[in-house]
């Protein structure tokens, strides 16, 4: 991949090349991939897989994919959707700042650098379950 081509993922071109390169053995035989879940991710997820809504974490991500490809000509749609979160977003931060719920900016960033420096627990994996 020319790395003039786009500046946008300038960090990522061994993955775009990669991409490129498993195209059409996926498209043969589909693609295998590990995913990592932040906390609140996978709580979202694993509380779906108990309530029946998804078999498995594989599932879930062939469904919601299917539903990001199905989306994908209704930009005005999607586009709308993304308004509505982001004013909802700023909506909520207008509300705190006017109550009084906010912090120092040097306040949030030390906390941060705390937790980014703190160790942290190892992800929990999912195994598949033979059938």
């Amino acid at each position: 991949m020319d790395q003039d081509e786009d500046t946008a993922f300038a960090d990522n071109y061994a993955e775009r090349d990669q991409a490129k390169a498993l195209r059409e053995q996926a498209r043969a035989g589909g693609l295998r991939f590990e995913a990592y879940l932040t906390g609140d991710q996978a709580d979202w997820l694993l509380e779906r897989i108990e309530r029946g809504m998804f078999a498995d974490p594989s599932e879930a991500v062939f469904a919601i994919v299917k539903n990001f490809i199905d989306m994908e000509p209704h930009h005005d749609l999607r586009d709308e959707l993304l308004r509505r979160i982001l004013d909802g977003s700023i909506k909520r931060g207008l509300e705190d700042a006017e109550a009084g719920r906010v912090r120092d900016a040097d306040e949030v960033f030390d906390e941060l650098r705390r937790k980014m420096a703190a160790p942290r627990p190892a992800p929990a994996r999912w195994e598949k379950i033979a059938r």
